[in-house]
């Protein structure tokens, strides 16, 4: 519910989920007015500065404005969003009001106020530019949640969501820093002083304001339209002017550089046909006749870069351009100057090969020592270029189809793709003839040739496998089952503007062992780098209703698990190839109605969904999460989680499931340390005892063990500290538990950190549908354990013939917690030790050194109160060769030491070999 108090704190109104709002009498607490009109619930509201509007938004996106003073709606409900208006808010004079909603924009249009009426209020969602049209900006990746100005009128902030928990804030003041300086620079202009007229517009460029013209578009025109500054028009007047100014300085390539930087950044400046002609005019006649001299004085440099800037500014034909260099090349065929003024010419036409043909002379006309730096640098090019492709190349897969082309391309031939294409020609061609070597560039450009598209479905009974379409054009094949599946997958990434797809039907040799582990290794890998993954899911229908991703079997298939939280950007496509639920956002991620949906049938939560990141957090979780996904091979249980566990094994396809998911296991308890991988139910693996045969085991969560708050805790230790013998066996458990090794496995053995109980008794006890045993050990309460394996009972009487001990599984984090505990107690109780300041006979090096022994004391205490605490249990059973059996259970075994004083019961610490 959203609350807003009038600025004369005299009435207040409220929104509720009754699709109402209501009118208070903050004095009286008297309701004035029931305000009725929306079709759904009501989110979010807002009162004018004058008190005289109060603009309300619903979870349908519909926007209503009412009268401050009566209550009465002064419009209809305006759609203004597709998703819910969660937050509204007014800029300082009234006349703009701005709104957040579940659609990620935020955006609206008021008009002007006449006689306490709105006289417009429209939205309008192509309109951009003032505050007499509706603006939107995207600042965060789902919804938003809330907004607010700051009371001086600076900043606005806006705040995300659960998946998107950002707090985000905009500053106008850049752009009136950007303002002032403009204004600096016209004033110079008019003074005829124009350098420091270039120097104000160069500054007011540069700043982070005017970085882009998209920026503006996109967040601060909408925010900054608050403050009453016409952006567009600013970035336009800052950019013209620099131009200018630079052009009356006298530095003609600075200023051909700003005016196509400009035109990069700008595609309104189309519509200033104007200023365009005249500038170019104005610049190449300078650039010529300054080009013409300096060749004529033998400045063969100055001479290439003035008429370069000429042919930059794009002249009135590619044969005009070319017909000019061929003059400066007749005046000196053996100078190197013509061929580079031909190179350029043909690079402004896109004649790419021509192009690099003519530098190839070029470079053959150079031999004096500071041009063959130029050689040099083309030679880095190429060096730079082969290594931004083998960057790229490293983390995708081994083969990919060519969308182009529809062949299957391995590493070498994607590479030849590259070299054959026009991104490639254009990078060679346009880097050689700059200074700098444009390594970023280089790196983009790249970057976005070898984008691929990898899919993620369910195979079905027929797919179309590697020798089905080696050196065959996919677009040409038919009657092969899941050709037409490839066909459209194909098509689709090709349409998207990609150059590659991937799909593990045909892009694997599958009888190659070494592709095979690699591919299963680097898989996870592959997925968050593509540029896209799509999802097909073949058993959806087309116009199916939201549920229907829920109920695909793609949820419950092994390998999808990583498949689904690996890449950064996925979108889901039904049987027809069309998208699900019709959502045509560019990443089903950040849709809020499939993430849900997602959500509830995976178990696992939204933001891990969008952020997963790859390691052995969470280990017992992350096996929860896969425990009920299936596959077709056995093995693969445990090889579709290699990527979610960042682990790279060997692949054994025939050791059979139990040794796979064993080998998995043992590699994340001995990296890690984390021993709650051992907290399972069900039947124990061949592989180790203490690992589980199957990995439905993991599918019940732990039980969850019952605490103390701290001032049981505290009253606990207090209770201990009387108790001396206590006190000197704590201090004496922490120490010997401190220097505990972590769980590690050598050989299928498993070496496990414990503090034990002798069993002293087992005796058959039959529960009602299953088979139960009375166990007693030193130092514990009595427990029943529920097991299929028989245990050889013993008594007081009857010695027993098998040794038994339960065990405590030694967890490093109990230490950590007991100190880090006490480190938070020493620091809120430290007037405790607080003494005035010593005279110089103090001796206070003894008061620190008697500190320091209460502290560790306290915290071996805690440590004691913590173990005291039900814990769960492992029972051992000890075989001829001197090692243990772990006992597999039904249920956990949750057991609880009968006194905590009575420490010497815990004193049994072992590390236990367990087979």
């Amino acid at each position: 519910m959203a609350v807003a108090v009038f600025p004369n704190e005299r009435r207040m109104v409220t929104d509720s989920i009754d699709k109402t709002l209501r009118l208070w009498d903050l004095k009286t607490g008297v309701v004035l007015k029931k305000m009725e009109g929306h079709s759904a619930e009501v989110l979010g509201l807002a009162v004018s500065q004058d008190g005289q509007l109060i603009p309300s938004g619903d979870f349908n996106g519909e926007v209503i404005v009412w009268h401050g003073e009566t209550g009465e709606s002064l419009t209809q409900p305006i759609k203004a969003h597709s998703s819910c208006v969660s937050s509204l808010d007014f800029s300082p004079d009234g006349t703009v009001l701005v709104t957040g909603s579940g659609d990620g924009m935020t955006k609206l249009k008021l008009g002007r106020r006449k006689s306490n009426h709105v006289q417009s209020a429209a939205y309008d969602s192509q309109a951009r530019g003032n505050a007499s049209h509706p603006l939107s900006f995207k600042g965060h990746t789902l919804y938003n949640c809330s907004l607010a100005r700051m009371p001086d009128g600076t900043h606005l902030l806006s705040g995300g969501n659960d998946f998107d928990p950002t707090l985000r804030e905009w500053d106008a003041l850049t752009w009136q820093q950007a303002y002032l300086r403009v204004q600096l620079g016209i004033k110079a202009l008019d003074g005829t002083r124009y350098d420091e007229a270039a120097d104000s517009f160069t500054a007011a460029v540069n700043t982070s304001a005017f970085s882009s013209q998209s920026d503006i578009h996109e967040i601060y025109e909408d925010l900054v339209v608050l403050f009453g500054w016409d952006l567009k028009s600013l970035w336009l007047t800052a950019h013209q002017e620099n131009c200018h100014a630079l052009l009356l300085a006298g530095k003609l390539q600075d200023a051909v550089r700003s005016y196509r930087y400009m035109m990069v950044l700008s595609d309104e400046l189309q519509s200033s046909p104007t200023f365009i002609s005249d500038f170019k005019q104005e610049c190449s006649v300078l650039c010529a006749v300054n080009g013409d001299t300096a060749l004529t004085a033998n400045e063969y440099n100055r001479a290439i870069d003035l008429y370069s800037a000429v042919i930059d500014l794009d002249f009135a034909s590619d044969v005009d351009a070319l017909l000019d260099v061929q003059k400066v090349t007749e005046l000196n065929s053996s100078s190197h100057v013509g061929y580079q003024l031909t190179y350029t010419a043909l690079h402004a036409a896109q004649r790419y090969d021509e192009a690099i043909k003519a530098f190839t002379i070029m470079l053959s006309k150079l031999d004096s020592a500071p041009e063959a730096q130029i050689r040099s640098r083309f030679w880095d090019i190429h060096s730079l270029i082969r290594k931004a492709v083998w960057i790229e190349l490293e983390n995708a897969p081994l083969r990919l189809l060519n969308t182009s082309t529809g062949l299957l391309c391995n590493r070498a031939a994607q590479t030849n793709s590259f070299k054959m294409s026009s991104e490639y020609k254009e990078l060679l061609s346009s880097t050689t003839k700059h200074s700098d070597l444009q390594t970023e560039r280089i790196k983009d450009v790249v970057a976005t040739y070898f984008r691929c598209v990898l899919l993620s479905h369910r195979w079905e009974e027929t797919e179309v496998l590697l020798h089905d379409i080696q050196d065959k054009v996919v677009y040409e094949l038919n009657g092969l089952g899941g050709i037409t599946k490839l066909q459209s997958f194909c098509k689709i990434v090709r349409d998207a503007g990609y150059h590659w797809a991937w799909i593990d039907t045909c892009c694997i040799d599958k009888n190659s062992n070494p592709e095979v582990q690699e591919s299963i290794n680097s898989m996870f890998v592959w997925y968050r780098h593509s540029a896209l993954t799509i999802v097909y899911l073949y058993d959806v229908p087309p116009s199916s209703q939201p549920g229907a991703l829920a109920q695909s079997v793609w949820n419950e298939r092994a390998w999808t698990f990583q498949e689904l939280v690996a890449p950064k950007v996925v979108i889901f496509y039904q049987k027809d190839w069309s998208l699900y639920l019709n959502d045509r956002s560019p990443n089903h991620k950040e849709s809020p109605a499939i993430m849900k949906e997602l959500e509830d049938v995976t178990g696992i939560d939204a933001r891990t969904l969008i952020s997963f990141r790859p390691g052995m957090s969470d280990a017992r979780q992350r096996l929860q999460w896969a425990s009920s996904r299936i596959t077709t091979l056995q093995e693969d249980i445990a090889y579709s989680l290699f990527g979610i566990f960042d682990v790279h094994l060997p692949v054994m396809y025939g050791e059979n499931k139990q040794n796979a998911l064993g080998r998995l296991l043992q590699e994340i308890v001995a990296r890690s340390g984390d021993i709650t991988v051992l907290d399972w139910v069900g039947q124990a693996s061949k592989f180790n005892s203490c690992l589980p045969a199957y990995i439905t085991s993991y599918s019940t969560p732990p039980r969850t063990l019952p605490s103390l708050s701290e001032d049981q805790i505290q009253t606990t230790i207090s209770s201990l500290r009387k108790n001396p013998v206590a006190l000197d066996l704590a201090s004496k458990l922490h120490d010997a538990l401190d220097c505990m090794s972590a769980a590690r496995f050598v050989s299928y053995r498993l070496y496990l950190p414990c503090i034990a109980f002798r069993v002293t008794e087992v005796s058959l006890s039959y529960g009602p549908s299953e088979t139960q045993y009375q166990v007693k050990a030193d130092g514990l309460h009595d427990l029943l354990i529920t097991t299929n394996e028989p245990l050889v009972q013993s008594s007081q009487t009857r010695p027993p013939q098998q040794t038994f001990v339960l065990v405590r599984p030694w967890d490093r984090s109990l230490i950590e917690l007991s100190d880090f505990a006490d480190l938070l107690d020493d620091t809120e109780s430290e007037e405790e030790y607080w003494t005035p300041p010593p005279s110089p006979s103090d001796d206070s090096s003894s008061r620190s050194f008697v500190k320091q022994v209460d502290g560790s004391k306290s915290r071996a205490l805690r440590l004691l109160v913590h173990l005291g605490q039900p814990f769960r249990a492992f029972l051992l059973a000890r075989q001829r060769r001197g090692e243990y059996k772990r006992v597999a259970s039904d249920r956990d075994i949750i057991a609880q030491v009968k006194d905590v004083a009575s420490v010497r019961y815990l004193m049994d610490i072992r590390m236990m070999e367990i087979s």
